[in-house]
């Protein structure tokens, strides 16, 4: 399922993480397992903050996603299913044939 993840990352930790070279060793790990369709970074709230697009294809693939996260970055993650444009049409169509 094409699920949108959000990671927040906590300033001191980013720095941390940045200072000793392990945050883009993270993403770039990160970024190898999940082959996401899209990746953004940006700041949000004062917090580095990544959105992964990415197919999760199993409820069982949630803690390797986010542990990595947890443990070295003290992050908040979130997963979310999301629709793209064309998934969305296909839904609308769906519901309106059974109407």
């Amino acid at each position: 399922m094409r699920t949108l993840i959000r990671v927040v990352i906590p300033v001191e930790t980013g720095n941390a993480a940045i200072k000793s070279g392990r945050l883009p060793q993270l993403l770039a790990e990160v970024s190898a397992k999940l082959k996401p369709e899209a990746a953004y970074f940006t700041a949000d709230r004062g917090q580095r903050t990544a959105y992964f697009i990415a197919d999760v294809k199993d409820q069982s693939e949630m803690p390797g996603i986010s542990e990595p996260f947890f443990m070295e970055l003290n992050a908040t993650v979130e997963l979310m299913p999301v629709m793209n444009a064309e998934d969305l049409q296909k839904g609308l169509s769906a519901l309106m044939a059974r109407a």
